[in-house]
């Protein structure tokens, strides 16, 4: 195994930044999608997301670690490499780290080899095989999946099911040209995007009942998988439906169908390992015996991606 290269280097701008004071998880996505940007140029498929690209890399799942907070004006360094390749498609991981070398955040992308404008898959040609192997990397410990499974999934979302199973609107919209990439598609970080703008939402009244009652209280996640179903246009509507799905007196499971409206198919499931921390301190609280027996009260059973 090889050193993970760099593909992308910044900082966390204030205007990135949510209620809780550090960088949206949207953001983060959006800084992955440029590093494996990085990540293909090293492959050798330096125009991988050109609008002129005959090849590209479609994202089809993000697993992310989300690890230590970056708050506004912190220095982030971002290098990458290949977990493993198969014929049409590829494990890549990238690791978004601090200044100081603390890892903040990783993702593991499962993404595939494919026609630009199509979306068709089809074989890596030989030279990036050949640089794939140059750049194998493991997994390290803080970026492998800890409370989410990574295999394989097949999805049960739709419209139908979120109303027999009472799955709450989270978010309704429609996908706009400044959201979708030069192919035409909606940009993966949306999804993450509406699912961080929908979370008001979900905790709308239930934000009480930690112990330590009067602490400012905020949210964050810690550990994210995103699946990509179907990729809308500019003029398709999404819809977001959420709900708790277990967790326990320090960690809520939330899951999120990404929806069309229109024929009820899914753009996408998501499932995330989520806590309440407080604003002071920037530690994650616990629920007293009451809250955690209203938070469980919530769950939905059959709830799942």
């Amino acid at each position: 195994m090889g050193e993970a290269v760099e593909v992308w280097r910044g900082s966390v701008a204030m205007w990135e930044c949510d209620a809780m004071g550090h960088l949206n998880v949207g953001f983060y996505v959006a800084k992955a999608m440029e590093g494996l940007a990085g990540l293909a140029a090293e492959l050798g498929m330096a125009h991988a997301f050109a609008p002129d690209a005959r090849a590209t890399l479609m994202v089809r799942e993000q697993h992310i670690r989300f690890l230590r907070e970056a708050r506004p004006n912190a220095p982030l360094v971002m290098t990458g490499g290949v977990v493993e390749i198969g014929e049409t498609d590829a494990r890549l991981l990238l690791l978004l780290r601090h200044g100081s070398g603390e890892l903040a955040a990783s993702f593991q992308s499962v993404v595939a080899h494919a026609t630009a404008r199509e979306g068709r898959p089809f074989p890596w040609p030989g030279r990036v095989l050949e640089r794939a192997e140059a750049l194998r990397i493991a997994v390290p410990p803080e970026a492998a999946a800890r409370s989410l499974g990574l295999d394989p999934v097949q999805s049960q979302a739709s419209l139908a099911r979120a109303d027999a199973l009472g799955v709450r609107r989270t978010a309704l919209g429609a996908v706009g040209a400044e959201h979708c990439d030069a192919f035409g598609r909606m940009r993966a970080e949306q999804m993450m995007a509406r699912i961080s703008a929908a979370i008001p939402h979900i905790l709308e009244g239930r934000r009480s009942g930690a112990e330590g009652e009067g602490a400012r209280l905020g949210g964050a996640a810690l550990e994210y998988r995103l699946i990509h179903l179907d990729w809308p246009r500019a003029g398709d509507r999404v819809e977001l439906r959420s709900g708790a799905s277990g967790g326990d007196a320090r960690f809520r499971r939330l899951t999120h169908w990404l929806l069309d409206p229109d024929s009820g198919k899914a753009w996408g499931v998501a499932e995330a390992i989520a806590v309440s921390f407080d604003l002071e301190t920037r530690k994650i609280v616990t629920l007293s015996d009451e809250a955690l027996a209203a938070a469980n009260a919530q769950v939905i059973a059959g709830l799942t991606l």
